[in-house]
C-alpha cells in the first residue's frame, strides 16, 4: 500500500512534541503501556456488558519483550484492538485521540479507567525508535492490520497476521552518537524499572521474561558427603507491576504500618514519619491522597539541590515525580503521592498554575497538612517539638514569604521559647497565660533563654510577673512584623519598642528627667556623632547604667539577617542605634561632673559607656583594640 501523509503538519507537531511536551525520552514506555491499558480498559467492559465476549477480568495482560539484538522493544496487549480506519484515524492524525471520544461516548457513568486524553502519547515513541510498526486485530474483525511509520513523512498501513485480537506495538530503537543512553532501553532490567517507576500501578498485569537464579542441587556430593550445588539462571515469566496502589487500598488492607513501609521504602527515610494523612475526594475532581509528614530534615533540605513535591498520577500512572505546585512553599518538606483519573498525562507546570480544579487540589490537601499538624501539636506535644526542631524555620520562612500571604495558616503552628519557664509555648499559650493587665505580647531576640534573662530591657517586664519570648532565629522578628498582633494583642519588642508599663506620674517624671539631664545627653550624641540615633535618658533601667536599643523598623537582627545576604557583606541596611542611660547608676554622675570640670575624660567615659552598651547587647564593636586601650587606660 502507499504511504500516506499524517493529517496534520506532522513534522512540525512531531518535531514540536518530542522537543517540548516531554522533556524526558523514557516516558515513552509509560505512554504505550497506557495505551495498551485503555485498549484493555474497553474490552473488558464490553465483557461485562456482554457475555458472548468470552474474556473475563484474569484473562487480560499486557506483555513487554525487549530484544537486544533485533533493537526493538515490543508492548503486546489483548484489548479491543483497532481496524484499518481506526489506525487511519487515531494513529494517522496527531492530536486525536481516540480513548477521549470513547469516554465522552460512554458517559460520565461509565466504569472506565482510561487514561489517554490527548492523542499524542504514542507518538512519544519516536523519541527513542526511528521506526514503529503497530499490528493490531480489532475485537469482532477477521483480519489484522499493520500500521508503520519511520517519523514525520508519514505512514502505511497494510492487512497482515495476527493470532487472536489485541495490539502489538514494535519499537526499533535508535542508534545515535550517545547510544550508550539509548541502548540501556535494550536492558531488560531498565525496561522493567521503568515499569516500577511510571506504570507500576497499572491495574492490568504486565509480564516480562526476566532471568531468576537460584541453587539447586546438582545431584552429586562434596569430599563431606554433602550435596553440591550450583547457581542455575532461568528465563522466568513474571508479573513485573503491583496493579493495586496501596493510596487505593482500604485501611483495613493498608494498615498505618503498611503505609509507613511504603512511605519509607519509596522516599528512602529510615525515620518513621511524624503525619500520615490519608485522603479520598469525591466530586467536581476525584482524588485520592497518601501524604506523609517526615520526622528530619533531609541532609540538602535547605539547599537548591532539594527537589520538594508531590508525586501525580493519573489512575496509577506517574505523571510528575515532583510536583511542587499543590503544596504552598511552607509545607514543601511533606512527601506523597495524589491521584486522579481527572489529571492528564500531559499535564505541565502551566496547567497546574492555571487549572482551578488543581488549584482545589492544592487548597484542600493544604488544609489536611495544616490539620494534622494542629492535632499533632495538641495530643503529642513532644513529636510536634521534635518536628519543629527539624522543620520549625521552614514553617517560619512561611509565615513571611509572599508579605504574609499564609500567615494566618501558619500562625498557631509556631513555637518560640518561653523565657520565664525556658519550654516551647504557641502564641495561643503565651496569650492564655498573659495576667490580668498585661497588653502586650513581650519578645526579645536573643541566642539563648540564660542571655535574654540577663538583658537590662527585660528587668521591668520580669518585675511585672509578665513573660518574655525568646528570638534565636534572625527571621523571627520579621514573623512578629508581619503577624503585627494576636488575639488583639500586639507584639513589643522590649529592645526597641515602648514598654507599655509607665503610670501618667512615671511618664511625667521621665520628662522632668529628660530636661534635668539634656545637657548631659547632648554631650553624649555630640561625642559618639553618627554612631548613634539618639542619646537619652532610659525608661527601661533599673540596675544596669547603659544598655543600646534600636529605634524605627529595622532592628539589630534585621540589620544581621541582611549583612549576612549575598552582595550586602559590606553595606546593608543598618539600625538606627540608641544609646539609653541610667540616671540613677553612679558611673552617670561621674560622667556628669566630668563634663563640667573635665570634657576630655567625660568624651572618655562616653565612649566606655557606649562600648559597654554594644557588648551587652551582642554587637561588634568598631575598634575592639581602640576600646580595649581606653579602657586600661582609664584604669
Amino acid at each position: 500500500m502507499a504511504k500516506r501523509q499524517f493529517k496534520t503538519e506532522s513534522k512540525k507537531i512531531l518535531d514540536m512534541m518530542i522537543n517540548s511536551i516531554y522533556t524526558h525520552r523514557e516516558i515513552f514506555l509509560r505512554e504505550i503501556i497506557s495505551n495498551s491499558s485503555d485498549a484493555i480498559d474497553k474490552l473488558h467492559i464490553k465483557a461485562l456488558e456482554d457475555p458472548s465476549v468470552g474474556k473475563s477480568k484474569e484473562d487480560f495482560r499486557i506483555d513487554i519483550k525487549v530484544d537486544r539484538d533485533a533493537r526493538t522493544i515490543t508492548v503486546t496487549d489483548n484489548g479491543i484492538g483497532m481496524t484499518a480506519e481506526e489506525m487511519d484515524k487515531n494513529l494517522g492524525c496527531i492530536a486525536h485521540s481516540g480513548t477521549l471520544e470513547y469516554k465522552e461516548n460512554l458517559g460520565d457513568d461509565a466504569d472506565s479507567e482510561a487514561i489517554g486524553q490527548f492523542g499524542v502519547g504514542f507518538y512519544s515513541a519516536f523519541m527513542v525508535a526511528d521506526k514503529v510498526t503497530v499490528i493490531s486485530k480489532a475485537y469482532g474483525s477477521e483480519t489484522a492490520n499493520k500500521w508503520e511509520s519511520s517519523g514525520p513523512d508519514g505512514y502505511s498501513i497494510k492487512e497482515c497476521e495476527r493470532d487472536g485480537v489485541g495490539t502489538d506495538v514494535i519499537m526499533h530503537i535508535k542508534e545515535e552518537e550517545d547510544g550508550e543512553e539509548i541502548d540501556d532501553f535494550l536492558e531488560t532490567e531498565s525496561i522493567r524499572e521503568l515499569v516500577k517507576k511510571y506504570s507500576d500501578y497499572i491495574r492490568w498485569p504486565i509480564h516480562m521474561t526476566v532471568d531468576e537464579s537460584e541453587w539447586e542441587e546438582t545431584g552429586e556430593k562434596d569430599e563431606e558427603g554433602k550435596p553440591k550445588k550450583e547457581l542455575v539462571t532461568r528465563k522466568v515469566d513474571k508479573v513485573v507491576n503491583s496493579m493495586v496502589p496501596i493510596w487505593r487500598q482500604s485501611k483495613e488492607d493498608a494498615p498505618d504500618e503498611k503505609c509507613i513501609e511504603f512511605y519509607q521504602s519509596t522516599f528512602h527515610d529510615y525515620e518513621k514519619p511524624t503525619g500520615l494523612l490519608r485522603v479520598s475526594a469525591e466530586g467536581s475532581i476525584s482524588y485520592k491522597a497518601l501524604l506523609f509528614i517526615p520526622a528530619r530534615t533531609p541532609f540538602d533540605f535547605y539547599t537548591r539541590e532539594y527537589k520538594a513535591g508531590l508525586q501525580l498520577y493519573s489512575n496509577g500512572v506517574m505523571i510528575m515525580d515532583h510536583c511542587d505546585d499543590l503544596l504552598p512553599y511552607c509545607f514543601r518538606f511533606v512527601r506523597g503521592v495524589v491521584d486522579s483519573p481527572d489529571f492528564t498525562l500531559n499535564i505541565s507546570r502551566e496547567v497546574l498554575q492555571h487549572d482551578r480544579q488543581l488549584q482545589a487540589v492544592g487548597s484542600y490537601l493544604t488544609k489536611q497538612v495544616k490539620k494534622e499538624l494542629a492535632r499533632i501539636l495538641e495530643e503529642d506535644r513532644e513529636k510536634y517539638e521534635s518536628f519543629w526542631h527539624s522543620f520549625g524555620k521552614i514553617i517560619k520562612y512561611g509565615t513571611v514569604d509572599g508579605y504574609g500571604k499564609d500567615s494566618e495558616l501558619l500562625k498557631d503552628l509556631i513555637l518560640f521559647r518561653s523565657a520565664r519557664d525556658d519550654k516551647y509555648v504557641t502564641l495561643a499559650e503565651y496569650v492564655k497565660g498573659m495576667p490580668e493587665g498585661q497588653e502586650k505580647i513581650y519578645y526579645v531576640s536573643s541566642d539563648s533563654v540564660a542571655h535574654a534573662k540577663a538583658l537590662p530591657q527585660a528587668e521591668p517586664v520580669f518585675a511585672k510577673g509578665y513573660d518574655v519570648m525568646v528570638f534565636d532565629d534572625e527571621i523571627d522578628t520579621f514573623v512578629t512584623n508581619i503577624l503585627r498582633e494576636y488575639e488583639g494583642k500586639k507584639f513589643c519588642n522590649i529592645t526597641s519598642d515602648d514598654l507599655g508599663l509607665e503610670s501618667e506620674e512615671d511618664k511625667k517624671e521621665a520628662e522632668k528627667k529628660d530636661e534635668e539631664f539634656k545637657e548631659v545627653t547632648d554631650f553624649c550624641k555630640e561625642t559618639l556623632g553618627d554612631a548613634v540615633a539618639e542619646v537619652k535618658i532610659s525608661r527601661k533601667l533599673k540596675s544596669h547604667a547603659v544598655l543600646l536599643s534600636t529605634q524605627g523598623g529595622v532592628t539589630f537582627e534585621m540589620e544581621k539577617y541582611f549583612r549576612e545576604m549575598p552582595g550586602n557583606e559590606e553595606e546593608g541596611i543598618k539600625a538606627s542605634r540608641v544609646l539609653e542611660l541610667n540616671s540613677e547608676a553612679p558611673v552617670f554622675q561621674t560622667l556628669r561632673d566630668a563634663i563640667g570640670s573635665d570634657k576630655e575624660r567625660a568624651a572618655d567615659i562616653v565612649r566606655v559607656m557606649y562600648g559597654q552598651a554594644c557588648l551587652m547587647a551582642g554587637q561588634p564593636l568598631d575598634d575592639p583594640v581602640g576600646y580595649s586601650d581606653l579602657v586600661l587606660r582609664m584604669i
